[in-house]
Parts: structure tokens; C-alpha cells; sequence
């Protein structure tokens, strides 16, 4: 079976960027929602009487309609016990509708056209924030023209979820508010910092730490005013250098400009000698890359002009020797491992 490798390179220099697409202002967040409820109307797949907990769920919703149910007598397949989740969004007033997670917890076998009975949708305090009910979608078809095999036990209601109770944040009579950076970085913290005093010919902003930088409030602005012009405004930002693999798929996300210092890997049959300058006994065969790199195709080896190289020159020259995917990772890791490329190495 082949496998499909994918290099996806990002520029990663010094980029003129606004506040809002590095920080985010505390306190300005969705809230998790969790709450637990039936799904009725399935089609003979829903939890078997082994899951005694639905059978109980079920007998528990006939006694609230004054029907006297034992769990022992109920024998149906069309009712699945499931767990909702939702986010509730930041502002989100009374009656506005948002979608909702459902997923199985029993041994059903699909929720495909059920319909979630109303859930009180609660937060980590305990509190109702919300209701959530609707007929369930778990998305497409397959080729039989059957459910979707990926997820048939989880779906989504959309605009399901109605807000019950509104989560009270008070920005407008706020004096101070924080601003919290994506990533840590001294130079970026000061860099905004610097950009919001520039704006504002004054020092209204303060960097307390690498993320955290504090804004107090103009005499002359609102907050809501204050805080739609800041995050409009330009900086220069520079994002912390990562190379991202991942494994299961053979996908490699890395920066152009990301630097492989001098080093000699082999690995199997292919040895990698990042050096000073190119030998003067390159072999015969040998392909020139970028006019960096050069590969010596009856060798096995790859060399550089400058002393350094790019992770994606060295991803390309290993793809010409016939690395495969897992491979190329290995080496990677190993280059990190050896001290050879600074930035981050994240595999998910």
C-alpha cells in the first residue's frame, strides 16, 4: 500500500500583523456546556437491555408523564442514552440558538434519525445555562447508502442548543483589561506593548510578562472603543518556529527558512553530511539542489555549500534519494534529537 507524504512549507519571517491575530483579551472565551439526556426514534439500534442505565433513563422520563414504568419490562431498541456537549460563545444573550455535540455512551449501534429529547445543558458550576433538543444528524452517506461508517454513534444537532441563562461579563465600566499573547515571547510582548503606546502617544499599555500585557483604559474612549482599535492595529510578530508531523498520514508542516546545522546521520542505506563546503571529489551522478545542495546519487549522501540548510532543501534532496515518509520523519527527529534544527518539533 503506498503511502501519500505531503510537505507543506510556511514562510515563517517577520510578518506586519494585527493584535487580534496574536492576543486575545482575558476573560473573552467560550464556556464548556455538558449535559446527558435520551435520543428516541432510532431504528432498532439504539442501547441494548444491557445497558441498564438507559433502560433506567427511560422509566425515569415515563414517571415525569405520570406513566409507572419497572426498567425490567422495557424492552425497546430505539432509545440510545447520550452526552451532550456544546460551547457557550462569549456574550451570548438569552434565546440566541448555537449547535450541539451528541454523543452515545451505551452499546448502540447508530443515532442515525434520532431526535435528542430536551437536555438541560449545564456549566462547571453546576448551573442550567442552556437547553439543547432536535432531530440528530451524523452527517453523510456511504456507498451502500447507509449511514456514515466513520461516526454512526455521534452527531450534531444544528441551532439545537437554546441559551437559558446569560453568563455576565461587564467590559464597558472596566478600567484595566488584559491582553494574553498565542505564544510566549518577550520581543512579541513588548512589540505589542510599544505598537499601543505608539497609537496612543501615551503609556496605556504595559507588558507584566512574556503573554500578558495591560491595558488601562483612555480618559477620553470607552472600552468597547479602546478595544476595537487595539486589536485592529499593526505589528511586526514574529510566530515561534515549529516543524509539525504527523506520523499517521506522513504530513510535515515546516517553515522555509528553518536551518539544519552541520551534521552527519545515516540512516539505513542513506547518509546525510551537512558540511562546510562541497567536496571536490563529489561522485559521479550527483544532482545539484537549490544551488545548495548536491546529492551524490551513487552515494547515498547529500552535501551543502553554505555549511547550513533548510529542513525543506533536505526534505526534497531525501524525497530524490527515495526516502519514504517515515523515514524522512525518523531523520527529523533524530536531526532535533542531535541538536541540529532549533525550532520545535510537534508530532501529533
Amino acid at each position: 500500500m503506498k503511502h501519500l507524504f505531503l510537505m507543506v512549507l510556511l514562510v515563517a519571517i517577520i510578518n506586519a500583523t494585527t493584535i487580534k491575530d496574536v492576543a486575545k483579551i482575558v476573560g473573552v472565551r467560550d464556556n464548556q456546556l455538558i449535559g446527558y439526556s435520551l435520543v428516541v426514534g432510532l431504528k432498532k439500534t439504539g442501547d441494548g437491555t444491557t445497558s441498564k442505565f438507559t433502560l433506567q433513563s427511560i422509566a425515569n422520563m415515563l414517571k415525569a408523564m405520570n406513566i409507572d414504568m419497572d426498567p425490567v419490562d422495557i424492552k425497546s431498541k430505539n432509545v440510545a442514552a447520550v452526552v451532550v456537549t456544546a460551547k457557550l460563545g462569549a456574550f451570548s444573550r438569552s434565546g440566541d440558538t448555537f449547535d450541539i455535540t451528541v454523543s452515545s455512551i451505551g452499546d448502540a449501534k447508530s443515532l442515525e434519525g434520532g431526535t435528542l429529547l430536551m437536555t438541560p445543558l449545564k456549566g462547571v458550576d453546576g448551573k442550567i445555562y442552556a437547553l439543547g433538543q432536535g432531530p440528530l444528524s451524523i452527517g453523510g452517506k456511504n456507498e451502500r447508502g447507509g449511514a456514515s461508517e466513520s461516526h454512526p454513534n455521534a452527531g450534531l444537532v444544528f441551532g439545537g442548543g437554546i441559551v437559558e441563562r446569560e453568563i455576565q461579563n461587564d467590559i464597558y465600566h472596566k478600567n484595566y483589561v488584559l491582553l494574553s499573547l498565542k505564544e510566549t515571547s518577550f520581543k512579541n510582548a513588548i512589540g505589542v506593548q510599544n505598537a499601543i503606546n505608539k497609537a496612543y502617544s501615551t503609556n496605556v499599555a504595559m507588558a507584566l510578562d512574556p503573554r500578558t500585557i495591560k491595558l488601562k483604559r483612555p480618559a477620553n474612549r470607552s472600552m468597547i472603543e479602546f478595544l476595537a482599535k487595539i486589536q485592529e492595529l499593526d505589528i511586526s510578530y514574529k510566530p515561534t518556529q515549529r516543524i509539525i508531523i504527523n506520523e499517521r498520514t506522513g504530513t510535515i508542516v515546516a517553515g522555509v527558512d528553518i536551518e539544519i546545522r552541520p551534521i552527519v546521520i545515516t540512516h539505513g542505506d542513506i547518509t546525510i553530511k551537512i558540511k562546510e563546503s562541497i567536496p571536490t571529489n563529489v561522485p559521479d551522478g550527483s544532482v545539484l539542489v537549490d544551488n545548495d545542495l548536491v546529492i551524490g546519487l551513487n552515494e547515498n549522501e547529500i552535501y551543502t555549500n553554505k555549511g547550513t540548510t533548510t529542513v525543506a532543501n533536505i526534505t526534497r534532496s531525501l524525497q530524490k534519494l527515495g526516502a519514504t515518509p517515515k523515514d524522512i520523519i525518523s531523520i527529523l527527529e533524530a536531526m532535533k534529537s542531535a541538536g541540529a534544527i532549533a525550532a520545535d518539533l510537534d508530532i501529533i
